[in-house]
């Protein structure tokens, strides 16, 4: 994600979370005004790591149901956010619009008020789900209805994200004709060598002549063993157990962690407590540091809390390089038009 000179357009973001979409705009050139978050802990996240005028986390600033959008009107090119997956997530329940997480009503509410040239949206795959169809017709396309809506699935591991993990974005123009140049990020990477090596994932489509992703230890910088792989999907601290220090998902991703001789629980604050306590096996234990890299965060970027706070935050995030892609085909619309 290298940093993009200014391309002139200003953000804001709801449900901002660890930052993931925040970052991947800001490195994409846009200027970011405000932040939106009800987690107190992601306040000192994003003040501490973006360029942003307006940091609001907490239950007092940061609920979006309490917010005056209006402030925001004539002044914001595209409003972008996560709205909580939980409803349409399996380990949620998908209870849908039955479930009191459900804040597609605030983030419609913000974007009619406030009247982007353009909205960005991201939420689980689930979400495509038959059973939430008249969901998402009634209370997205029908609601946000001065918009043309574009419907599109990424995932990570085609964008150079060490990580098995599928999103939906919705993507909203006010001007038809802008709409109708869009078209969503193409893949800039391939996987296919690593499903060679005995994965049991499906593949990436995509391969003619895109770079090739590093497996999770290559990116970490940990020794060759003759074997590499993309992560399970990183869990969210956030939901679930809750306080756990472990990023495992599934069963069945306990064996792929465990192939990679990675160990996936009991995840420390830093690097150097992580080699402290080595894990079971002498397989290598993570550092939330490392986490972030197999969620697509630089290095450079510090998150604040306990261990499952910026875990929490991490699995929540959109992965930045994938929100980068999303911002790059969205300017390459509005600064043409």
């Amino acid at each position: 994600m290298p940093n993009l000179k200014s391309n002139g357009l200003a953000t804001v973001s709801l449900f901002s979370g660890g930052g993931g979409l925040d970052l991947g705009f800001f490195r994409a050139g846009y200027k970011h005004i405000a932040s939106y978050e009800l987690i107190p802990i992601c306040k000192d996240t994003l003040s501490a790591n973006l360029q942003c005028e307006k940091i609001c986390c907490g239950p007092e600033e940061g609920d979006v149901t309490d917010v005056d959008w209006s402030n925001y009107q004539g002044k914001i090119d595209i409003v972008h956010g996560g709205p909580p997956c939980q409803p349409f997530s399996i380990a949620g329940a998908q209870k849908g619009f039955d479930d009191k997480r459900n804040m597609w009503g605030e983030f419609n509410r913000a974007v009619n008020t406030i009247k982007p040239r353009a909205f960005i949206a991201e939420n689980v795959p689930g979400m495509l789900n038959p059973k939430f169809k008249s969901f998402v017709k009634k209370y997205i396309f029908d609601q946000l209805s001065d918009y043309s809506i574009a419907t599109f699935e990424m995932h990570t591991a085609d964008y150079g994200v060490p990580q098995i993990r599928k999103r939906v974005f919705f993507v909203g123009f006010r001007s038809k004709t802008q709409f109708n140049k869009f078209n969503p990020p193409q893949p800039t990477h391939t996987w296919s060598h690593l499903c060679k090596k005995g994965s049991s994932y499906t593949c990436s489509l995509f391969d003619d002549g895109l770079a090739k992703i590093s497996g999770v230890r290559e990116c970490l910088g940990l020794p060759n063993i003759g074997f590499d792989n993309l992560a399970p999907t990183i869990r969210s601290a956030f939901t679930g157990k809750r306080n756990t220090t472990s990023v495992l998902n599934s069963t069945a991703g306990q064996k792929v962690w465990g192939d990679m001789q990675i160990w996936p629980n009991g995840v420390q604050a830093d690097r150097k407590k992580a080699s402290a306590f080595p894990a079971k096996n002498g397989h290598f234990r993570l550092s939330v540091q490392d986490v972030g890299l197999i969620q697509g965060f630089p290095e450079s970027w510090k998150f604040s809390g306990a261990v499952y706070q910026i875990l929490g935050q991490i699995g929540n995030s959109v992965s930045p390089p994938v929100a980068y892609q999303v911002a790059l085909s969205v300017v390459n619309v509005l600064k043409k038009a």
